[in-house]
């Protein structure tokens, strides 16, 4: 399995997807051209959606292991 993307690594396929989008908007590339970046980008976008999850799932163990703290905080004080 792979590993999470760096924060580099997500600004540099995001980076490609502009420049996937910007290539498909030019209207200048061949049907063949513009699937296969379609295609690239499609792979790029869910890399993305998926780096996004889990930085998500990470700042809610965080969030619920905050409270969690302050409850004990609270209690023994």
């Amino acid at each position: 399995m792979t590993k999470a993307k760096s924060p580099a690594n997500f600004e540099t396929v995001l980076n490609r997807i502009e420049g996937i989008v910007s290539q498909l908007e030019s209207q200048t590339l061949s049907l063949d051209e513009s699937i296969k970046l379609y295609q690239e980008g499609i792979k790029l976008v869910r890399s993305c959606q998926k780096t996004l999850e889990e930085a998500e799932q990470k700042v809610t163990l965080l969030s619920q292991n905050s409270e969690e703290l302050a409850r004990v905080a609270e209690d023994t004080e």
